[in-house]
């Protein structure tokens, strides 16, 4: 079935969406989609989560507890807008030093904006570059973190590894996601509101509702929460937890590197 979620064994490379697709075909038709959608980023996430990402993402910075400390370094990949990487910033009293990466230029030329008008340009450097081929020697950040990006990664074990790789020892990975809904009637409502509301609003925002369908579709294609936490063992890291938001609309995955 289709519609069916990939396992822990992978199945991500060639799914967009619902659409099967030709291995490395994923990584254009995805990055179309946020060509698309980068001016209005954040007004996209407020359609898809009704306005909760804001405090999910709250919750993974108060997670994280960024230290307050100007050697303190993060790598937030697909961080494009600097969402995330503006509140770890915030969070460590705007000493700690943030590694925007990106495989979409429109979206990092958002974040560096963005950037530049709250102050925040010396505390962050902006990369474009690929999740699954990081720039960076080993050992190189005391976090990485990653919002609502890992499931438009064609291969996330290899993109995982990665994240193993640069993280220096005692360094700590988090990701947050969209996720299988457990709570009871509620995943009917989501349902409904996924395919049949956010495509349309999609549409009225932006003029186009295909990218939003790629979105929602690509929601449930990604493994659910346990298969992930699997994938994150698998590439190394150990005291893999995650914590469902919104009775698993959301979850947020840890893993150290130890």
């Amino acid at each position: 079935m289709a519609e069916s979620r990939t396992s822990a064994d992978g199945g991500m490379e060639t799914s967009y969406g619902f659409r099967e697709v030709a291995e490395g075909e994923k990584q254009v038709l995805v990055n179309e989609v946020f060509h698309k959608v980068a001016k209005r980023y954040d007004i996209m996430n407020d359609v898809m989560s009704a306005g909760l990402h804001r405090v999910w993402k709250d919750a993974m910075i108060a997670a994280l507890n960024p230290r307050k400390d100007s050697a303190y370094k993060v790598l937030d990949v697909a961080g494009g807008t600097g969402d995330i990487a503006f509140r770890i910033v915030e969070a460590s009293g705007r000493l700690a030093h943030a590694t925007v990466l990106d495989i979409n230029g429109s979206m990092l030329g958002v974040g560096a904006e963005r950037a530049e008008k709250k102050g925040l340009s010396e505390n962050l450097t902006f990369v474009e570059a690929n999740a699954e081929e990081l720039p960076f020697e080993d050992n190189s950040f005391d976090a990485y973190t990653i919002a609502f990006g890992i499931r438009n990664v064609p291969r996330i074990d290899v993109a995982l590894s990665e994240a193993y790789r640069v993280l220096k020892r005692g360094g700590r990975l988090l990701v947050l996601e969209f996720s299988e809904v457990e709570m009871p009637l509620l995943d009917r409502f989501y349902d409904q509101w996924s395919f049949k509301a956010i495509p349309q609003f999609g549409k009225m925002i932006t003029g186009d509702a295909e990218p939003y369908q790629y979105l929602v579709e690509s929601i449930r294609k990604f493994p659910n929460q346990r298969d992930f936490a699997a994938m994150i063992a698998k590439a190394g890291f150990s005291r893999v937890t995650f914590t469902n938001y919104s009775g698993g609309i959301a979850a947020l995955h840890s893993g150290w590197k130890l």
